[in-house]
């Protein structure tokens, strides 16, 4: 890096600052070039400021490590691996993505509860850049020493993967053909080499094809395998349309597309494909994507036909059985493998993984697991269950409108008292009454009411940050995720002493240590000043807004009541859906009440314009 910087200089280059996530590791004697200055990446948007204003030629050098080189290395003991990891308390985050914009890490993944998409950290994949953390919102902690919490359920099996019987594997009167897709740094390339390594051990014919591209992390990554009976019979290594024996798919996404799905075809391809909705980069930039993972799956079963796909969510499983999501690839080659989609056998399987010699232990426990998941599902099932509980109340969804009211008056019972329960009660049954006269079936306004009005009721403030974090749940779903001797150390901008950044004015976050529990749990005893003239967080500008817009929605569902009909119905529902696009805290929340409310002017204003045609004209 210093010889970097003297070369810059000795081309001309006037001023240079080196921006890095380690400048410590720079001593005074460093030989930059004169003048150099080193600033901590924290400080990259005023460093471009201050060179955007500056005369003649000038240079910012970005030095860090690749992320996921990063990972890489710690994997194999020669990179520093801090005891330290981000974990997410669900329930406080708001789902507003500011954590992914400041990441730009599909490490961050969405989690689909009860009160709406929120975030949570993929331990297994996440390099530790921690640069998540710095999105404004108190949800991010950091777990210091401790580490993730591994499956227990191998000894209750281990009878069983003595006992599973061996499948028919393939013939190879003809060259086998394999896909693996999935994405960059989940192991598809290793999958590919072990089948490669298995079946040169066994000393038959094998090609491996890996398509990579500039995956490193997080894109599309193919691997094509070929397996004959003696080398001579393989004439080509890449696998063309239609002749595809088999396809391991550990993600959804990739194998839906058309470069993997043209090589399928009814009556040739056999497949297992993993269920589980990764993160894509496409979710950074928008936290409310939709994907249609149904369709994909119905596109593959009617590509190769209903018996020759098996789905299942080999991430949860694996993730739950071994205590680590990039075991998922090996857990689905063991699938695959007692499906009789792999020509090779377990024995030189086994060798592969020995002689991979990373993870040898693991890596057959997750084999054996794809194995039983495939003969008997309903007992892997049964070990990865009692892990899914640790997740938190708020992932089991309600099964009907009536099931959403009781979980929310009871939610708002806790949260403040039964008075603000029942006064969001009240306009519920109102609205739903009133929907009842005019659609025939169904209670879409009923439901947008129900979760929207409790959202506006329910609001993050101080007191509820506190109470979530100290009410015993998360104490839970932390000690699910980690074990060992570990402590806590939080991430908060408090209102009342935080100071704003000097170049983009937003409030700074601070760090603080476990005693930081002690003062959530007494603040949380207050709750009961919220909104009253004693409280002293009632008076500023973002709690007041709060409060006002709980009251216009009041009114705006009064008005709605009163011109329902069935023909602006669904315009009806829109509006009233509304405060699900408002998230975040702070200057994030802000941005997003501020295009809330354009939207509902313009919605409110079509709501209107029926009953304003049909007003008398004036004489």
């Amino acid at each position: 890096m210093p010889a970097l910087t003297r070369q810059l200089e000795a081309e001309g280059v006037g001023t240079i600052v080196v921006v890095t996530d380690e400048p410590e590791k720079y001593g005074a004697g460093a030989p930059f070039a004169r003048g150099v200055s080193v600033r901590h990446r924290d400080h990259l948007d005023a460093v471009q400021r201050e060179l955007r204003a500056s005369g003649g030629v000038s240079a910012l050098v970005y030095d860090q490590t690749c992320a996921a080189e990063k990972r890489r290395r710690r994997k194999r003991g020669r990179f520093a691996d801090p005891a330290r990891r981000s974990f997410i308390n669900t329930r406080v985050c708001e789902g507003c993505g500011d954590c992914s914009t400041k990441s730009n890490c599909v490490s961050v993944i969405p989690v689909e509860t009860e009160f709406g998409r929120k975030r949570a950290i993929d331990q297994s994949s996440c390099n530790k850049d921690f640069s998540c953390q710095n999105g404004f919102c108190p949800s991010f902690v950091s777990v210091e020493g401790g580490s993730p919490r591994r499956g227990k359920a191998q000894a209750a099996a281990e009878d069983r993967f003595a006992h599973l019987p061996a499948p028919q594997l393939p013939t190879l009167e003809r060259p086998y053909s394999i896909v693996i897709a999935g994405v960059g740094g989940t192991g598809i390339i290793t999958v590919g080499a072990l089948l490669g390594m298995a079946a040169h051990l066994e000393g038959k014919g094998v090609s491996v094809l890996d398509m990579t591209g500039v995956a490193q992390k997080g894109g599309a990554v193919t691997t094509y395998v070929r397996i004959a009976a003696r080398p001579d019979d393989l004439s080509t290594i890449r696998i063309a349309a239609g002749e595809a024996n088999a396809v391991i798919g550990s993600d959804l996404l990739v194998v839906a597309e058309n470069a993997i799905m043209t090589r399928m075809q009814r009556g040739v391809t056999r497949a297992v494909i993993n269920t589980n909705r990764m993160a894509t980069v496409a979710f950074i930039k928008n936290p409310d994507l939709r994907t249609p993972w149904d369709a994909m799956e119905d596109g593959l079963r009617d590509a190769i036909g209903a018996d020759a796909a098996r789905f299942l969510d080999a991430t949860r499983l694996a993730t739950a059985l071994l205590g680590d999501s990039l075991a998922t690839n090996i857990f689905l080659l063991g699938h695959a493998w007692q499906m009789g989609l792999v020509p090779v056998t377990r024995e030189a399987l086994y060798r592969a993984i020995e002689l991979n010699g990373a993870a040898i232990d693991a890596n057959r426990r997750a084999f054996e697991w794809g194995r039983l998941a495939f003969h008997d599902p309903a007992s892997v099932e049964r070990h990865a269950r009692p892990v899914d509980t640790d997740m938190g109340s708020d992932r089991v969804l309600a099964i009907d409108l009536d099931a959403a009211i009781a979980r929310r008056v009871d939610y708002l019972t806790a949260y403040q008292d039964a008075a603000l329960a029942q006064r969001y009660r009240t306009l519920v049954d109102r609205v739903r009454a009133a929907e009842a006269r005019v659609a025939a079936q169904g209670t879409p306004l009923a439901h947008a009411v129900a979760r929207n009005y409790f959202k506006l009721l329910a609001i993050k403030d101080e007191y509820e940050v506190a109470r979530l974090y100290t009410d015993g749940e998360f104490d839970r779903q932390v000690a699910g995720a980690f074990e060992g001797d570990y402590k806590l150390r939080y991430h908060f901008a408090p209102p009342l002493w935080v100071k704003p950044d000097k170049v983009t004015g937003a409030p700074v976050k601070r760090s603080y240590g476990p005693w930081m529990r002690h003062a959530l749990k007494a603040l949380a005893r207050f709750k009961g000043l919220r909104g009253s003239w004693l409280d002293p967080f009632g008076h500023s500008a973002e709690r007041k807004l709060e409060r006002r817009l709980v009251a216009d929605y009041e009114r705006t569902m009064a008005e709605l009541e009163r011109g329902l009909s069935a023909d602006n119905l669904a315009l009806a529902v829109e509006i009233a859906s509304l405060p699900a696009s408002i998230r975040g805290y702070g200057h994030v929340k802000h941005k997003s009440i501020d295009a809330a409310q354009a939207r509902e002017a313009a919605l409110l204003a079509q709501f209107r314009a029926p009953a304003a045609r049909e007003m008398p004209i004036a004489a």
